[in-house]
């Protein structure tokens, strides 16, 4: 006859009866320190909820209607009045400094770097657009080229084909990347690297042969080929 196992229900018992008696001593023993753990917890809850209902949701809302006229003038290409307001109607700038905690803020570092840029104050534009950041990919991969166009007026062009290039893979944007492809390489174009123009224009007819920039890319692989022979 086959023995009995022996059950070890009873020791399982004791095991969870006696880690219970553990943690009611814990709560016991630092019953204080938990409650104040606990107040500290829910006062930190209620005031970022009081925050983002009374301070910054206001704050947004008024960022967003002292911006209008600013983004008027930026779409109207008036890039002076888009930055500096127009002695009634704050400009980018004053919205970035008046509205810091603001997403509208960080909108505005945007307008204004892009602004810049137009009106040719380059190092002024990369500063801006260093700090920008929304979560709006394609706006991201815009200002990221740009940086890349003011460093390339600055006559800087390893920097800028560094900018191009991640403005064109960061992303895969059948529309943004193949423009920050042809521009990155034409810049190893102009500094007569031409393995890596023919590598980047081929890179153009390869992923994105509906694009615009497409629909010519041969000539530019023929030139870069030929320039390699």
């Amino acid at each position: 006859m086959a023995k009995k196992k022996k059950s070890h229900v009873p020791d399982r018992l004791e095991e969870v009866e006696s880690a219970l008696s553990r943690t009611e001593r814990y709560i016991e023993d630092n019953q204080k320190t938990l409650t104040i753990i606990t107040l500290v917890l829910v006062v930190i809850v209620i005031a970022f909820m009081g925050y983002k209902r009374f301070i910054l949701i206001p704050a947004e809302k008024e960022a967003q209607s002292q911006m209008f006229m600013a983004e008027r003038y930026f779409e109207q290409d008036s890039f002076n009045l888009a930055l500096y307001g127009d002695g009634n109607n704050i400009g980018m700038l004053d919205i970035i400094d008046d509205y810091g905690i603001t997403k509208s803020s960080k909108l505005a570092h945007y307008y204004a770097g892009i602004s810049f840029l137009h009106l040719g104050e380059f190092e002024q534009a990369i500063e801006q657009l260093e700090k920008f950041s929304l979560d709006d990919k394609m706006i991201n991969l815009v200002a990221t080229g740009a940086i890349g166009d003011a460093y390339l007026e600055l006559g800087e062009p390893l920097k800028a084909v560094t900018y191009y290039e991640k403005a064109a893979t960061t992303e895969d944007n059948v529309f943004i990347n193949p423009i920050y492809l042809m521009k990155a390489g034409q810049v190893y174009e102009s500094q007569e690297n031409f393995q890596k123009a023919l590598e980047t224009y081929q890179k153009i007819k390869d992923n994105y042969p509906e694009s615009q920039e497409a629909r010519e890319i041969e000539k530019y692989i023929a030139k870069a080929k030929l320039m390699l022979n």
